[in-house]
């Protein structure tokens, strides 16, 4: 097994290549509106998965899953948001290929605007009542077309932003699309709670739900126009060479050369990510319909709480990443995986307070330190696969992550609560699965002195 990403693409991607030269770092003039390409693309996406996150939480069950029982009709809700990252391993495959064999950038365009049809479709979706068991089946279709979107908007948008980064400041680069999923969840907010406000809870379970759904055709057109206006990663094309793509097998496939070339350091950087997704996800998705069902909290103060939380953890993201690019990804990291450890039981007790400050602030220091996690998350992944399988590995390790300890934490959360009534569960089951990624992150060397190169 190769022991560096840093190997010449010979080694990385099979013997029909060669070593091909580094590649300069894009103009310093250009980074800043690539950062911005990625930035807003993933802010898209990530509004697109929270929008139908707090909609399954409140209204989505019911209009496409009746049923007597309100467990059961939540947890089907919560079922098709889970099969959205079912499928992202294919947005893996699919995304990644083209991505690593064609170019970051027409990755992204196909994923942004794939993402857009499907969240739009399910706008202008009938409910049960209307359609009977068509509805909820065309649900779950344009879900998994969200997934495999998902699937290759991540890794795709972190490359564009870190293979133009300046030298010395790619982690702060590829940190800039991080921001997103606090920001889509904030834009979400944004959207949703002025509407429930206006219409009321009744107005928004008839009709008014549809609303953020639809606005997202605005946001993903803008997301194209600024995605078609930046130049390819200088990375991807000084590694590039038609002939090469062609010849080597691994280049045709690149999910096979990564499996069988770095097995160790693809299941290691998915645990490394595995509990900030449960932390991201358990937070900002499942604890809004857990909090008013089961625990009478006002739903305006979850909302409120994890907005706050969202909004603290953006504000750090970038000077973390910063100082990731001084001393090192993995004590940044380690050190965030260390507090949400230790934080995690704290923070979903709060609940039992049922008061809006206390809960407030437990999340947003729940939040920050998932911020000091994450932040160098990015890099850190890129910078463990060379360029050839970097779209490839980067994605896999994150998508596997987010897949099993964030698209299947809402259905274990609902269950755990279903057999133990009490918050602290949510807290042990974070918690454990942070120390997971601590581990990994032990396990894991680090990566700040790594050449990026083809």
């Amino acid at each position: 097994m190769p022991e560096s990403p840093s190997e010449t693409v010979a080694e990385a991607v099979g013997p029909a290549q060669v070593a091909l030269p580094s590649s300069s770092p894009a103009e310093p003039s250009k980074a800043p509106k690539v950062a911005a390409a990625s930035l807003i693309g993933t802010t898209i996406e990530y509004y697109d998965f929270a929008v139908y996150g707090t909609a399954s939480a409140l209204v989505l069950g019911p209009a496409f899953f009746p049923s007597g029982n309100a467990t059961v009709s939540t947890l089907a809700a919560f079922l098709t948001f889970a099969a959205a990252f079912l499928s992202r391993p294919l947005g893996v495959i699919l995304f990644g290929t083209i991505g690593d064999r064609l170019g970051r950038r027409r990755a992204l365009v196909a994923s942004l605007l794939l993402m857009g049809v499907a969240t739009v479709g399910v706008g202008l979706l009938p409910t049960y009542e209307s359609a009977g068991l068509l509805a909820p089946v065309l649900l779950v279709t344009l879900r998994l077309l969200q997934g495999v979107s998902m699937g290759g908007e991540w890794g795709g948008a972190v490359l564009l932003a870190a293979e133009h980064a300046p030298p010395g400041r790619r982690a702060l680069y590829a940190a800039v699309p991080n921001v997103g999923p606090s920001l889509g969840f904030l834009l979400s907010s944004a959207v949703i709670l002025p509407t429930l406000n206006i219409v009321g809870r009744d107005g928004f379970t008839e009709w008014a739900w549809r609303v953020p759904f639809l606005l997202s055709a605005v946001l993903v057109l803008v997301g194209l126009w600024v995605r078609t206006t930046v130049s390819e990663s200088p990375v991807f094309k000084g590694s590039s060479s038609a002939a090469e793509s062609e010849a080597s097998p691994a280049a045709r496939f690149p999910l096979g050369a990564l499996i069988s070339r770095y097995p160790g350091r693809l299941l290691l950087g998915t645990g490394a990510a595995i509990g900030g997704s449960a932390v991201y996800y358990l937070t900002i998705v499942y604890s809004l319909s857990y909090g008013p069902k089961s625990l009478g909290i006002p739903q305006n103060t979850m909302l409120t709480a994890a907005s706050v939380g969202a909004a603290a953890g953006i504000a750090i993201t970038l000077p973390v990443a910063r100082l990731a690019d001084r001393i090192g990804r993995r004590p940044v990291m380690l050190t965030g995986a260390a507090g949400c450890v230790v934080w995690a039981v704290p923070m979903y007790a709060s609940l039992s307070s049922g008061n809006a400050l206390v809960i407030t602030g437990a999340y947003t220091v729940g939040l920050m330190l998932l911020a000091v996690m994450f932040s160098p998350v990015a890099a850190f992944l890129a910078e463990l696969f060379p360029a050839r399988l970097r779209y490839t590995g980067a994605s896999a390790a994150f998508i596997l992550a987010n897949t099993l300890g964030g698209g299947f934490a809402p259905l274990v959360a609902t269950w755990l609560n279903s057999q133990w009534s009490s918050p602290l569960v949510l807290g042990f089951y974070t918690g454990g699965l942070c120390l997971v990624s601590l581990l990994c992150l032990l396990a894991l060397p680090e990566t700040r002195g790594e050449e990026f190169t083809a």
